[in-house]
């Protein structure tokens, strides 16, 4: 069972692990999956559990954990990870 203490809207990003910049292995140290979230750790502290689901209910992505970092993710924005690109941009920007 998970509990939370707290919700947060932000804007939501996909990444994969042959984007520009990325490889497979974290800011955290662990090698990248689903439910791999990259985050601002100045807001969203590194070991994060979230449960991810969009606005409007349609979309969910799920439990995941605030395990990596990227050169664009500041304060409400977060970049989740997908194992195909092709994916990612069907993801989009939500």
């Amino acid at each position: 069972m998970l509990t939370y203490t707290h919700s947060d809207t932000v804007e939501a990003t996909a990444y994969t692990h042959t984007d520009k910049g990325c490889d497979r292995i974290t800011a955290t140290g662990t090698t990248v999956h689903w439910g791999t979230v990259a985050v601002d750790p100045t807001r969203i502290p590194y070991g994060t559990r979230m449960f991810i689901v969009s606005n409007d209910g349609e979309y969910i992505y799920g439990v995941s954990t605030a395990e990596d970092c990227g050169g664009s993710i500041k304060q409400n924005r977060i970049d989740l990870y997908f194992p195909i690109l092709s994916d990612c941009y069907k993801f989009g920007i939500r």
